[in-house]
Order: structure tokens, then C-alpha cells, then sequence
């Protein structure tokens, strides 16, 4: 323009072209400005949409014009070139900077941020609009509802239900307010900010919508009444029974049972009792550990602990702040973490759990494994090895787990912790009497195997005591075959049983490794059920998972290798399941922890285990100060040697235990033997009660027709009737309590009886081989008198 102006004579007409455009070019730019920037509701978007298509049409239909002159105004300058200044030429190159840019492009980037920013603005008004419909709803539901502390007892759990369905409904309402939150943050960064008028009614649903978050208590409050109904109150627990009984609580919180029909009480619930009657079912398999397992597998679905993960156990001690595990719970505590464990279940699962009935047997059992005397206290680390042991979880996992509660900040334990967590593990089998299988109470001789593992350290790693465990030691063989007792429940194997051809083999298979095409199941194998009068004593080969072509192959070759061995190489070198632990020559020189004080006859047994254990130890003690004295003796000396042995023995036999050992012992023995007479008197009286009870309907409607009323007499009948019935339960328990009592006894005498012959076996073998005939005759009848 600059150079035109030189040229004003003969470039005027351009002149005016140009200015013209260069006016009309900043009053569109002015225009474009006051249309910036983009409005925060739909109108004010549509409106600066029409008037950006009304400003495209205009700039488009001027172009050609601008175009033209400007072709022109290159013309005339390139026909008329003009020296200027430097300065003057630096000055005219940026008078057009604005107009030189693509205004196509320009106008279509535009275009294009309107669109988005209309259709944002859409979505953000319908989504408004339904959670304006949704909260008023929701507010409305909120409105009807009535105080906590108005509510009926029975109402709760309908209320809870009622509120847990609307807390599910109210999940779309959250998702609508993060969806609305996440469009309205996109438009900021892009740089269009909600009118006031859509900004107000955002903050407002934000507003109502944490309102109704604050709402979400009352769950919590409904459940908090429902579990506690005041301080301490367990009153959520009684609809875990059935009319006539009722649960009823001690002053020391521990729950008990009232029979109303039959006017007793008991510590057990019903359900409970009627799942320790069904366990008796399994008395018949003669190995322990899998009687044991097979036990503990009904208890474990019965408390449908089956069904709880580990990962789940965890948080809830977590939750319930119970990392130390030698602080004491109470029952209240320890109903507070079960109710959690099951509400969990309920939640992860998406099942359907009866939770006062869960909470009430898992607390039953719980208490006569680890508080059989009902004090109402429970350690920590009884309640995390109950629940870890039963749960469904590796069973590597579960060895970790415990092994983390008893060991310090370096991870290493040492043996007072692990003395601990093996006894709190023993108390399991102990509940169900199978204890003296897996080597009694006394887990002294677990621990010094257990650390076997290092020998010389004063603690052991997780890992030795995972090596230790992966040989499964007798006192724990019981945890692992109960795992391989679930795991073998859904397992199908296509074999036929060789004893009672039972096919496919369902759980457990047997397979001989002395005789080819010998499959047994695991009802025969476990029962001892035979076949043609023959008796298995050959290698075993136990699979609880179907078979590979591997194993089957692994299988021949060692059937084949046996073949070739004879009965007393199986003899000498006997099959064994377990590792086992050597519980008569250990001394008690770990510390136990303070059990819970048991009733007067729960412990009977145990008492009579602990006194036979330590006199065949002094016994033990004796032979081997006796047998080094021996080799230190010279021949000639053996005479006097034999006089002072049995002098020992006889100063043992009258003074090895104290005075009030012997007593307490006696008085023990003497209470068992009054208790059988009593039971079989009270047993003898029940049956002839029961005789007279129900032959007593026969004879009232024989005498029908005679004198008294038939309205008394019906009802005398059903008394009788009633009465039998009650006569019949009261019987059936003390014949289960006897048949307890029978089994402990035999199994301490069993245990005695091989303790013994082991004694006495290994005595012979040592004096037989260092000394003659007659010293070994004299030896062996000191022994003999001693043992037996």
C-alpha cells in the first residue's frame, strides 16, 4: 500500500480496493472476537454456531473479490518496481501477518471445537436431568426412613436388606455424577467454562449426591444394631436356633443351649451335637490320620470354612487389629471377627450364607478345641490356627502364614514360639481324641525334629520348618491329608475296585505295588475290608488325582522290582506315610503356654498320658544309666552289678512318683471306674424305663372300657410317650459318652502297650549281646516285673 501510494496518480482506483478490504477484513476480525470465547450452555453454542456458518459464507463469498484486487495490486508493483528504504520495506512486510494465514483452515479448527463442545454440552444436560429424576427418588426413599433407634429387633434384618438394595441402586447415580464431573472437566481444559446457570445445577447434584453419601451410614448402623443390640448383647445369634431351644448367654459372655421339651441345658448347639454324632459314623477307619482328616473335613463344611480364602482371613484380622498372637480375645471379639468373616464370604462369594448359624458353630467348635472349661478367653494365635488350618487355601500357604505369626522381625523363630504354634495345633486332633496318634500332647520332641533342620542354631527360617513340614511329622501328618481328603472328593480314577468292585474308583485309589492290577478304594483300604481272606502287607501306592502314563509306568517298574523281593525284605524295611516322632525319651524342657483350665472330666485322659509318658521316660532314663554302668563293670563285678540294678528298680517303682502324684492318679482311676459303673447303672435304668415307657400305651387301650376318664388317659399317654422320647436322647448320649470313654482307654492302652515292648525290646537286644545267660535271665526278670 505503501508503494501505491508513490504511484497515486495512476494507482488510485487500487488504492481504494485495498483500504476497503483491509476495513472490511478488522471489522470481521472484531466481530469474530466478540463471538470468543465459547459460551458454557447449549444455546449460547448453537447461536455462535450460526453466526460462525454466516461468517464462513460471507468470508467465502467476498474471496474472490479480495483475490482479485490483490492479483492486481502484485501486478501493478511488479510493473513499477520502487527502491525504498531498508527500514520502510521491514515496516511494510508485517502490515498483512494476520491475513497471510489459511483462514480455511482456521475457520474449519473452529468449526470443529463448536461441534465438540455442542455435543459435550448435550451429554451434559441429559445426564443432568436423569440424576435430577434419580436423586429425587433416591431422596425420597431416604426421607421414608425411620431412626436406628426406632426400629423393631425383628425388622433389622429387612431393613438391612432393604438398605443393601438401595446402596446396589444407587451405583448408577455414582457413575452418572463421575461421568457429568469428567465432561464438565474436559470443557474446562479445553477452555469453555459452564454457564453460571449449568454451573449452579452441577454444584447442586453434587451437593444432593454427597448428602446421600453421608446416608450410607445407616447400613453400617443397621448392622452394628443388628450384631451388638447393646453393649456386648449377641442377641443377632439367637435365630441360630430352632424352637424348643434357645441360646442363652453366661456372665462371662460364653453362649449355652436350653431345651425347653427337655428342660436341659448343654455347652453344645444342637447342630453341633448332631454333627459329632455323625462323626462317630467314621470310627470304623483304622487309620488315624485319615480319621482324623475325614472328621475335620465334615467340621470344616459344616462351618463352611471350605469356602473362606486365606487372602479373606487375613484382612479380617487385619480389620479386627489382631496381629499380636498371644493377646488374649474374648467371646465378644472373637464373635466379632467371625461375623466379619462371614459377611466377607457372603460379599465375595455372591452366595447365600446363614450367618448367626455360621458365626454360632464356628464359635462352638472354636471354644472346645482352645476353651473346653468356657472361661470366655481365647488367645489370638488359637484363633488364627483354627480358622488358617480349616480354611481353603494351599496348605503351603497356610504353613507360611503360621509360621509368620510366631516369627520375629528377622523371620526366624525360635523354639519357645514354635512350641507355641505346634501346640495350639496339636489341640485340634486333642478335640476330637485322637491326640496319642500323632504323639500326644507334649510337643517338645516335634520341636527338637523341627530344628533338627538346623542343627546348632538356636532358630530356625521358614524354610527349614517348610522342609520339615513337607516330610509330614506325625503330630501334623493329620493337615496335609486333609487337604489331600478335599482334594480327592471330585476325583474320578477308571479303575475297579479289587475288593468290592466298585467302578470308576471315586476319591481315594490304592494301588498295590507287590501285585499287578490290584486297585483298591478308599472305603475298603481305609476300613480294612478284604477279599478271599487275605490281608494286605505289601508297598501301597496312594493317589488322591487321576493318574499320568508317567506314574502308571513309574508304578509297573517298582510292582516289578517287588515281585522279585520277599515278605521279610517288606519286613525289615517297612512303609511309612510320616516322619516320626520319638515322644517317650524327650524331656519337657520347652515351655508349654497356659492353656485354658478344662471341666473336671474333659482332661481325664490326658492326665493319665502325661503320668504313663513320664514314668516310661524314667524308665528309659534308668536303662541307659544302667547299661553304661554295665560296660564300665568288669565281668567280675556282674553279680553285685544285678543286685544294685534291681535295687534301683525297686527304689524307682516306690519313689519315682510323688506322693500327691500317686494320689491324684489313684483318685483319677478310681473316678473313671465309678463313672462306667454309674453310666451303666443310669444306662440300665434308661432301658428298663424305656421298656416300661413304651409298653405303657398298651396297656391304657387295653383298658378302655374301664373305670377313669379317656381324656385323661390320652393325655397320660403322651406324657409316657414324651417322657421315652426324652428317655431314648438321654440314652443315645450317654451311650456316645461311654463309647468315648472306651475308645481313649484304648487308646492308652495301646500306646502303653507299644511302649512297653519297645522298652523291653531294646533292653534284651543290649544285655544279650554284651552279657551270658544267667546275668540276661536276672535282667530280664527285674524288667519284666517293672514294665508289666
Amino acid at each position: 500500500l505503501v508503494r501505491l501510494e508513490a504511484f497515486s496518480d495512476n494507482s488510485g482506483k487500487l488504492q481504494l480496493s485495498l483500504q476497503e478490504i483491509i476495513e472490511w477484513l478488522t471489522a470481521k476480525d472484531e466481530e469474530l472476537s466478540e463471538q470468543l470465547p465459547i459460551g458454557g450452555d447449549v444455546g449460547a453454542v448453537q447461536h455462535q454456531r450460526e453466526f460462525h456458518q454466516a461468517f464462513m459464507e460471507d468470508v467465502k463469498s467476498r474471496g474472490p473479490f479480495i483475490y482479485s484486487v490483490l492479483e492486481s495490486a502484485q501486478a501493478f508493483l511488479a510493473q513499477h518496481p520502487f527502491q525504498e528504504p531498508e527500514e520502510t520495506l521491514t515496516e511494510g512486510k508485517g502490515l498483512f501477518p494476520s491475513y497471510s494465514l489459511p483462514t480455511a483452515y482456521i475457520f474449519n479448527k473452529i468449526h470443529r471445537h463448536m461441534e465438540r463442545t455442542l455435543e459435550r454440552l448435550l451429554q451434559i444436560q441429559a445426564a443432568m436431568e436423569e440424576l435430577a429424576v434419580a436423586l429425587e427418588q433416591a431422596e425420597g426413599v431416604r426421607d421414608a426412613w425411620e431412626p436406628v433407634g426406632d426400629l423393631f429387633i425383628d425388622s433389622l434384618q429387612d431393613h438391612i436388606d432393604a438398605t443393601k438394595l438401595f446402596k446396589e441402586e444407587l451405583t448408577q447415580v455414582k457413575e452418572g455424577m463421575k461421568h457429568i464431573n469428567d465432561l464438565a472437566h474436559q470443557l474446562a481444559i479445553s477452555d469453555v467454562h459452564l454457564s453460571m446457570e449449568n454451573a449452579r445445577a452441577l454444584e447442586h447434584l453434587n451437593s444432593r449426591w454427597k448428602v446421600l453419601q453421608v446416608e450410607f451410614t445407616r447400613l453400617k448402623q443397621l448392622q452394628d444394631a443388628h450384631r451388638d443390640f447393646g453393649p456386648g448383647s449377641q442377641h443377632f445369634l439367637s435365630s441360630s436356633v430352632q424352637i424348643p431351644w434357645e441360646r442363652a448367654i453366661s456372665p462371662n459372655k460364653v453362649p449355652y443351649y436350653i431345651n425347653h421339651q427337655a428342660q436341659t441345658t448343654c455347652w453344645d448347639h444342637p447342630k453341633m451335637t448332631e454333627l459329632y454324632q455323625a462323626l462317630a459314623d467314621l470310627n470304623n477307619i483304622k487309620f488315624s490320620a485319615y480319621r482324623t482328616a475325614m472328621k475335620l473335613r465334615r467340621v470344616q463344611k459344616a462351618l463352611r470354612l471350605d469356602l473362606v480364602a486365606l487372602s479373606s482371613l487375613v484382612e479380617v484380622f487385619r480389620e479386627q487389629e489382631l496381629q499380636q498372637g498371644e493377646h488374649v480375645m474374648d467371646v465378644v471379639e472373637v464373635i466379632h471377627g467371625l461375623t466379619s468373616l462371614y459377611e466377607k464370604l457372603e460379599e465375595e462369594r455372591s452366595i447365600l450364607v446363614n450367618i448367626p448359624l455360621c458365626v454360632d458353630m464356628c464359635l462352638n467348635w472354636l471354644l472346645n478345641v482352645y476353651d473346653s472349661a468356657r472361661n470366655g478367653k481365647m488367645r489370638v494365635l488359637s484363633f488364627k490356627m483354627g480358622l488358617v488350618s480349616l480354611c481353603n487355601a494351599d496348605v503351603q500357604e497356610k504353613y507360611k502364614y503360621l509360621f509368620r505369626q510366631v516369627s520375629g522381625h528377622g523371620g526366624l523363630t525360635d523354639q519357645r514360639h514354635l512350641s507355641l504354634l505346634l501346640h495350639e495345633a496339636i489341640q485340634i486332633p486333642r478335640q476330637l481324641g485322637e491326640v496319642a496318634a500323632f504323639g500326644g500332647s507334649n510337643v517338645e520332641p516335634s520341636v527338637r525334629s523341627c530344628f533338627r533342620m538346623a542343627p546348632g542354631k538356636p532358630a530356625i527360617e521358614v524354610s527349614h520348618f517348610l522342609e520339615w513340614m513337607s516330610l509330614e511329622p506325625q503330630s501334623m501328618v493329620w493337615l496335609p491329608v486333609l487337604h489331600r481328603v478335599a482334594a480327592a472328593e471330585s476325583t474320578k480314577h477308571q479303575a475297579k475296585c479289587y475288593v468290592c468292585k466298585q467302578c470308576p474308583i471315586k476319591g481315594f485309589r490304592y494301588r498295590s505295588l507287590k501285585q499287578f492290577n490290584v486297585d483298591i478304594c478308599q472305603t475298603c483300604f481305609l476300613t480294612g475290608r478284604t477279599t478271599k481272606g487275605k490281608k494286605l502287607h505289601y508297598p501301597i501306592m496312594e493317589y488322591y488325582t487321576p493318574t499320568t502314563s508317567g506314574e502308571k509306568m513309574r508304578d509297573f517298574a517298582k510292582t516289578l522290582k517287588n515281585k522279585f523281593r520277599s515278605k521279610q525284605y517288606f519286613t525289615k524295611h517297612p512303609q511309612r506315610g510320616y516322619l516320626p516322632v520319638q515322644s517317650v525319651l524327650e524331656a519337657s524342657a520347652v515351655p508349654r503356654p497356659c492353656s485354658s483350665p478344662k471341666l473336671p472330666h474333659a482332661d481325664t485322659h490326658s492326665r493319665i498320658e502325661h503320668y504313663a509318658s513320664r514314668y516310661v521316660a524314667q524308665i528309659a532314663v534308668l536303662l541307659c544309666i544302667s547299661n553304661n554302668y554295665e560296660k564300665s563293670l568288669p565281668l567280675s563285678a556282674l553279680p553285685f552289678f544285678v543286685v544294685l540294678t534291681q535295687h534301683c528298680f525297686h527304689l524307682f517303682s516306690s519313689s519315682a512318683f510323688s506322693h500327691q502324684d500317686k494320689e491324684q492318679l489313684q483318685c483319677t482311676l478310681a473316678r473313671l471306674e465309678n463313672e462306667n459303673r454309674v453310666l451303666l447303672s443310669e444306662y440300665r435304668r434308661l432301658k428298663w424305663k424305656h421298656e416300661e415307657a413304651v409298653s405303657v400305651p398298651m396297656l391304657t387301650e387295653a383298658g378302655e372300657g374301664g373305670p377313669g376318664s379317656p381324656t385323661a388317659g390320652g393325655q397320660q399317654d403322651e406324657e409316657l410317650l414324651a417322657e421315652a422320647r426324652v428317655l431314648r436322647q438321654h440314652k443315645t448320649r450317654l451311650e456316645t459318652r461311654m463309647q468315648i470313654l472306651e475308645d481313649h482307654n484304648k487308646q492308652l492302652e495301646s500306646q502303653l502297650r507299644r511302649l512297653r515292648e519297645l522298652l523291653l525290646q531294646v533292653h534284651i537286644q543290649e544285655v544279650m549281646g554284651s552279657r551270658g545267660e544267667s546275668a540276661l535271665k536276672m535282667s530280664n526278670l527285674g524288667f519284666g516285673d517293672l514294665i508289666f
